[in-house]
């Protein structure tokens, strides 16, 4: 195997842990928040309903985190795609990705995240206002 094959091998390897981590976090978003609702409907406590809030938002977070990173690795990726075998080193440094205008706020308001934990913030408005 090559050195620009290894390297490769190497960061789609972290950018599938990433990926694989972001799917696990939209399932724990899921059970988390169906378990407070759950709560809530049992007690009628509206607490319940509010805390929701604190585990969709920080999950959220940390979903734009992963994809963030993601977004870097897959940008380092690219780099080293176009590398000749010579300038290999097996650096996992995505500073340069990071100058490119690869952000943490554009990952975490894509539309695809802002798609989902938005219905996540919008189902637990909707089951606030109907338990009030």
């Amino acid at each position: 195997m090559d050195k620009k094959q290894g390297h490769l091998e190497m960061i789609q390897g972290i950018v599938n842990r990433l990926s694989h981590n972001s799917f696990l976090l939209k399932g724990w978003t899921v059970v988390l928040i169906s378990a407070l609702f759950a709560l809530g409907a049992k007690d009628k406590n509206l607490l319940f309903i509010y805390l929701a809030y604190f585990p969709s938002i920080a999950f959220w977070c940390l979903d734009g985190y992963f994809l963030w990173q993601e977004r870097l690795f897959r940008a380092l990726y690219d780099h080293v795609r176009k590398l000749p075998d010579e300038e290999i080193d097996y650096s996992m440094n995505v500073s340069n990705a990071e100058i490119s205008g690869i952000d943490w706020p554009s990952a975490f308001l894509s539309k695809t995240l802002l798609a989902f934990h938005g219905v996540i913030l919008i189902s637990i408005i909707i089951v606030m206002l109907i338990s009030m």
